[in-house]
């Protein structure tokens, strides 16, 4: 509408459609990352998703590296059962962020006992329930109204009416949703 004569040719400048590459000064010099940094993407890409620091993660690898089984599949099979996580998974909280907080906070509790460490690992037959008082129960249903429809995973089962749930087994490689290469995060992190 407010374009001038000018955009009715290839050489508009809102439209640029004969530009084919970056913005930037150096725009030629990208060149295709190193092995190192697609490791380290991988690596980067599960600490944010489950929300772990360094340290944390650190002493998770050293864990699943002295499990019998594969090492990038244990390692992620021990991030999945971490407790925010699962809480979030049940629909019990917003985010992992919201379940972090809600565990610190002392809304959740681990078979009838107060847990208040985000990082502790569930197991099969573990009943996650929300504490009794009447704040964090508004605070949940809060949430499970926000977002009703969300799935459950198989592993897990939720009981909606009494703000509760059960890990009824414990989580398979193909439970953990994200894409990812956990090969290459072994790789990196036994060097």
């Amino acid at each position: 509408m407010l374009k001038g004569h000018r955009c009715e040719t290839a050489k508009c400048p809102m439209e640029k459609q004969w530009r084919n590459f970056p913005p930037g000064m150096h725009q030629f010099r990208r060149t295709k990352g190193t092995e190192y940094g697609r490791r380290l993407r991988e690596k980067q890409k599960v600490k944010r998703y489950y929300g772990v620091l360094e340290a944390q993660f650190r002493r998770i690898f050293e864990i699943a590296s002295g499990s019998p089984e594969n090492t990038g599949v244990a390692l992620l099979l021990l991030l999945e059962r971490r407790l925010d996580n699962v809480v979030c998974k049940m629909n019990l909280a917003a985010s992992r962020k919201s379940a972090r907080q809600a565990i610190l906070h002392g809304h959740i509790k681990v078979n009838g006992q107060t847990v208040s460490s985000p990082s502790f690992a569930v197991k099969a037959g573990d009943k996650v329930t929300v504490a009794a008082h009447e704040r964090s129960k508004k605070l949940v249903r809060a949430w499970i109204e926000a977002d009703p429809n969300r799935p459950v995973q198989k592993w897990l089962r939720v009981d909606v009416a009494n703000l509760e749930g059960t890990v009824d087994a414990l989580p398979s490689r193909d439970d953990v949703q994200i894409p990812v290469e956990e090969n290459l995060i072994v790789e990196l992190c036994s060097r």
